[in-house]
Parts: C-alpha cells; structure tokens; sequence
C-alpha cells in the first residue's frame, strides 16, 4: 500500500501538517513576509502611491494575524493595485489565496511577486510549490530551481525540488535534494520522511528505515513516518518490529486506516486470524468513513480470506 502524504503549509523553518488522503507529495509553503521594500526616488506621486501600497500589505499581516484571511485578501489587493511593483504585497496575497483554496489565482499572485522583485527567492520557491500542486511539474521545476539559485540555503525551495523530482521519476535527483532541504531544516520531519519514501521507491530499505527514524526522531507522533517504517521492516522480514511500528501509528493518530491494515497483514503472516480479521475490519470501516473505496474493498478482501 501506498503511503499517505501530509499537507503542508511551512512556517519557516519548521513545517506545520495535516493529513490527507491522496498518495502523492504535498508541498510546502512559507508564512507571510514583509521583506525590504525600495521606495521610487523623488517622484511624489509615487512614493506616496508606496506609501499607501506599504499601509495595506501592512494591515492585510495584521488581518492574517488576526485569522480574519478575506479582509487580508482584500488589503493585499488594494496594496497591488496602488503599487503594482510592490512584490510582497503580490507574494502574501498568494498566500492567503492558497490559504482559501484559490490555487490558480495564488500561483499568479506569486508569479507578479517574482516579476516585481527578480531576486525574490521565495516567491520563486512558493510559485513552484503553487504549480507541484497544480501537477504542473516541468514548469514547476523550473521555478524551484530558479529559487535554489537565487537562495542556496533556501531549504522549502529544496524540498518541494524533492518532491517534483520524485514524481517525475529522478531519485538520485530527490534523494539530494530532500538530503539538502533536511540539513537546511533540521527541526521539519518532512524531508527525511519523503528521502525515506523515495529510499523505499529504490527497494533501499535499510537506507529507507535510517530516514523514516530521523523523521520520528523529529516529529515522535509522526504516523505515516510509523507506518512508513513498519511497512519496511515487514518487506525485511522483521515482522515483530514491523508490528510494533504499527501500532505506535495507531497511537500517534488512531484514524490512520493505513496502520490497521499494515498490522492485519502482519497479523495474517503470523497466522493470527482473530486479530487480522479484527484490525482488518478496523481499516475497512474507517477507509469507508474516510471515503477511500479502493482500500475499503482491499481491507474487505482480506477480510473474505480469513473468514473462509
């Protein structure tokens, strides 16, 4: 089975996460900035224009500080429209459209950031993340290796670079770049968790398990690093490790059908029957809640074979 990936939104440098059910990478993406803003020399009109433009960026932070994110949006864009070269208001605007699910329009407002300031790395870096999302790969990986360039240190840029090339199929490419982004943000479980994937994609399974611990060791209520780890450790035949790993899953967030499913195979090599068909039973109820079909039939397979 497939793991789970993790949403994420990133405040810098650690990663915030929610789970959800697609398997592929999230990405992930900064909090709001200020950043340095250049003022037009001794033309009145447009410094008063910056001015007024640098007032609403201003009051849009202080509405997103406040969780009010519609009167954030609608400042950010008084902001652009009075200074349209005023690059931070563009890039919190991305933001907070992300924020409300309006993917298209914050990839654009992220894209105006980047024309406005071409040295602005994290725009670069969230418009990249904006078109991962998106699954417009090749042009996303342009902008993420853009942002590398313009920032080296920049380790979101390289881990949202990891998952691009991941899915486009270059391991050895998101191996270094989840190794990069792991040394740059050493409080985030993420990037050791997806090296750990990418490890696993490779049949690496002692170099997957390493990478799956660094990520619990990081994040130790981590459950798809847990179940991660378990599903490698049963491919190695360990399957007391496997389903202990497992079970600290189910610990860490006990709606992850993910884990019951890990440990009714398990149980099922053991030839433990009446706790494969009750764990089994577990998953197949909470991937039907969770609306996940395809699994809930899997779970119910399995099922049919113990009770024959």
């Amino acid at each position: 089975m497939g793991a789970v990936s993790r949403g994420l939104e990133s405040p810098d440098p650690a990663f915030t996460s929610a789970t959800s059910a697609t398997p592929t990478g999230t990405v992930a993406q900064l909090r709001p900035t200020q950043r340095s803003i250049q003022a037009p020399q001794q033309i009145p009109q447009r410094v008063a224009q910056a001015e007024a433009g640098v007032a609403e960026l201003n009051r849009g932070l202080q509405l997103i500080q406040a969780g009010q994110v519609e009167g954030a949006i609608a400042a950010f864009r008084q902001a652009v429209q009075v200074n349209p070269q005023l690059a931070p208001a563009h890039y919190n605007l991305g933001l907070a459209l992300r924020q409300t699910g309006q993917l298209q329009a914050s990839a654009e407002s992220f894209y105006r950031a980047a024309q406005a300031d071409p040295g602005f790395a994290l725009a670069f870096a969230n418009l990249g993340a904006a078109l991962l999302e998106g699954n417009n790969l090749d042009i996303a990986n342009q902008y993420l290796q853009r942002a590398v360039q313009l920032d080296p240190n920049l380790g979101l840029a390289y881990y949202n670079l990891g998952l691009v090339q991941r899915r486009r199929g270059n391991a050895a490419a998101a191996i270094a770049s989840f190794q990069r982004a792991a040394q740059l943000t050493p409080t985030a479980p993420e990037p050791s968790y997806y090296l750990g994937l990418t490890y696993q994609d490779q049949r690496q399974l002692a170099l997957a398990a390493q990478a799956f611990q660094r990520a619990i060791a990081i994040n130790p209520r981590y459950a798809e690093a847990y179940y991660s780890l378990g599903s490698v450790l049963m491919q190695q035949g360990d399957l007391g490790s496997a389903l202990n790993a497992f079970r600290r899953s189910t610990d860490a967030n006990a709606t992850y059908a993910n884990a019951y499913y890990g440990a009714g195979l398990v149980f099922l090599q053991q030839q433990n029957y009446a706790e494969a068909q009750r764990v089994l039973q577990h998953a197949r109820d909470l991937y039907s809640s969770q609306g996940n079909a395809q699994w809930a039939n899997s779970a119910a397979q399995l099922l049919q074979q113990v009770t024959r």
